[in-house]
């Protein structure tokens, strides 16, 4: 390892959390381990912050967020948005027809709010999203028409759409993939959008500058393909032992998996070759 890292991102979903969406208590010792000794750790993300926050109440010495898959990059201690970048207004409409005509739930988020229809909430496990039905209930807001929600935004910082199937994920995708915005396809039937050029390494990146530190001073551990961009950009790469062999082949290390403490066993590898 060439030079001190100064910043550790990680990824929640696969990484970070467990399967069943908890994080291992030996990774909460590292994490802390890590910011006694001044290594940041951030937390980089397609969740949107109300979706965070029972996470944030375990582990308060995670200071920043790089969440909405860069879209909104956030500082917990001042209580502060560092950076933002949405989809426009235009563009809702038009995201809200593809869905209705799949059936497939939509999902709004900004900064203080995960919204969604109050007909599709009750029963996520039609699309794929099952393991997320607690926090769903806990956290979002249930609306009745979600194309008459989304007249009531200017502008959404994140936009999700899960489907019945990967088919009509792909079918779906076609049909909005001319708008200028970034796509992400996700779990098994989800299609994300943020703006364009919007990405978790464009979020980190802002997030660098913003602690006037270059990338290359900035590790990042991660297990998916919407991680790659990041991974390809950091001075450290480190996969998941769940991570495709793809994703494991452009990684500098390969820790264990996400149900058994990977994320603390890199943590601690960058700790102890930059003493």
């Amino acid at each position: 390892m060439p030079q001190p890292y100064k910043l550790i991102a990680v990824d929640m979903d696969g990484t970070l959390l467990q399967s069943d969406k908890t994080i291992h208590h030996d990774s909460i010792t590292d994490i802390q381990a890590a910011v006694e000794k001044g290594i940041q750790i951030v937390y980089r993300t397609g969740r949107a912050l109300p979706e965070l926050q029972s996470y944030v109440e375990i582990l308060p010495m995670v200071r920043y967020a790089v969440c909405y898959s860069g879209a909104i990059v956030y500082d917990y201690k001042a209580d502060k948005c560092i950076c933002r970048t949405e989809i426009e207004q235009g563009y809702i409409e038009r995201i809200i027809e593809t869905a209705e005509k799949y059936k497939a739930m939509v999902h709004f988020l900004t900064e203080k709010e995960s919204i969604v229809a109050s007909a599709d909430v009750t029963h996520m496990k039609d699309f794929h999203m099952g393991v997320y039905q607690t926090m769903f209930m806990e956290v979002t807001r249930p609306v009745e028409d979600m194309r008459e929600e989304g007249k009531l935004h200017n502008s959404l910082a994140k936009i999700n759409i899960y489907f019945r199937s990967a088919k009509e994920r792909s079918r779906g995708y076609e049909e909005l993939k001319h708008l200028p915005l970034t796509f992400t396809l996700a779990e098994e039937t989800s299609l994300e959008m943020t703006a364009q050029y919007v990405t978790k390494a464009t979020g980190l990146q802002h997030l660098a500058e913003y602690l006037n530190m270059p990338i290359s001073q900035v590790a990042g551990i991660g297990d998916a393909d919407n991680d790659r961009d990041m991974l390809s950009k950091v001075g450290f790469s480190v996969a998941m032992g769940n991570a495709s062999d793809d994703i494991k082949s452009h990684c500098d290390l390969i820790t264990k998996d996400n149900d058994h403490n990977g994320v603390g066993e890199a943590i601690q590898y960058i700790i102890s070759n930059q003493l």
